[in-house]
């Protein structure tokens, strides 16, 4: 057992502790990260039957910057909303990864594959440029001069009335997007830390329109709180309250099936789910009580790639 994750966890009640070590969520100020998620989720949306090009896109968590959006915009969707609990992503970082987006696109780049990236999920079973799904017609529209024009201006001011991008900080309120507005919503290791699934995910499908879809990767690893990497399982509940303080968004310790299970529940059906699997680090008679009666594949789930959709009929 780590003693770092509880000394954190306690200093977490000091007054504006969080704040002064907070360095931003990290991988989201890279436009080849940002590139690297968005062509994995649109590649894998198209794997799965649906529709790789959506008119609105948003997006849970965007942390240091808003390139995953920006990488849609530049794929041709006409507005991005960014939800996330901080304000996190500064202009001229927005503006520098658009810059560079740019670049990625005109070249048509290919997908930067797990040795560069090796924490991102999932895998694809090719990493060149999907040219079939981003055709040079399609991308002469979206990367036509005014166009980009209008995406960087956008950028610069994401809250002006005409912008093509929303950014929401507090998107905790379930009321901040219309009903049925989303074609497409992501989230990059994201969900991992909420602790309301079931309201987030119930306000996911609100949001979506019929025949939209959410497309998430979620980490279920234990993000260093533990030597082993399904260890936050074997952590007693007064341990764990110690360790998550005052920190909100700390990680929720959810399993895979509980994610799937509120996905279902939200009345979302389930187009396609991939588990990235590990092998156990600690064993059954290790694991806190609340974990006991995991079942044998959640225990060795490290992650899931999971895409579903609101039905066309809702």
């Amino acid at each position: 057992m780590k003693a770092l994750p509880i000394v954190r966890g306690l200093l977490s009640y000091v007054p504006g502790f969080e704040r002064w070590r907070s360095r931003g969520t990290g991988g989201s100020d890279s436009a080849r990260y940002c590139y690297a998620v968005w062509m994995r989720h649109l590649v894998k949306a198209a794997e799965s039957g649906l529709d790789t090009s959506p008119r609105t896109v948003a997006e849970l968590g965007p942390g240091d910057s808003l390139g995953l959006g920006l990488a849609a915009l530049l794929s041709g969707a006409r507005r991005f909303v960014a939800l996330d609990v901080i304000e996190h992503a500064a202009t001229e970082t927005n503006l520098r990864v658009l810059a560079e987006l740019e670049r990625l696109f005109a070249q048509r780049s290919p997908i930067p594959d797990d040795r560069e990236f090796p924490e991102i999920g999932p895998d694809l079973d090719s990493y060149e440029f999907p040219h079939h799904l981003l055709s040079d017609e399609r991308l002469a529209q979206s990367l036509e001069e005014r166009r980009v024009a209008q995406i960087r201006d956008s950028t610069a001011r994401p809250q002006r009335g005409e912008s093509m991008i929303r950014y929401v900080a507090g998107w905790s309120d379930r009321a901040i997007l219309e009903e049925a507005s989303v074609d497409m919503l992501c989230s990059q290791a994201v969900l991992e830390h909420v602790q309301d699934l079931s309201g987030v995910y119930r306000a996911i499908a609100r949001w979506l329109r019929p025949g939209g879809f959410a497309s998430h990767q979620i980490d279920l690893r234990s993000h260093g709180l533990s030597a082993d990497w399904n260890g936050h399982w074997a952590i007693s509940r007064p341990v764990w309250r110690l360790i998550v303080g005052r920190r909100r968004y700390l990680l929720n310790r959810a399993p895979c099936s509980v994610h799937l299970d509120h996905i279902r529940g939200s009345g979302l059906i389930p187009r396609s789910g991939v588990r990235q699997h590990r092998v156990s680090a600690v064993r059954r008679r290790q694991l806190a009580a609340p974990y006991r009666g995991i079942s044998d594949e959640d225990l060795e789930t490290s992650g899931l790639f999971v895409q579903a959709q609101r039905p066309v009929d809702q």
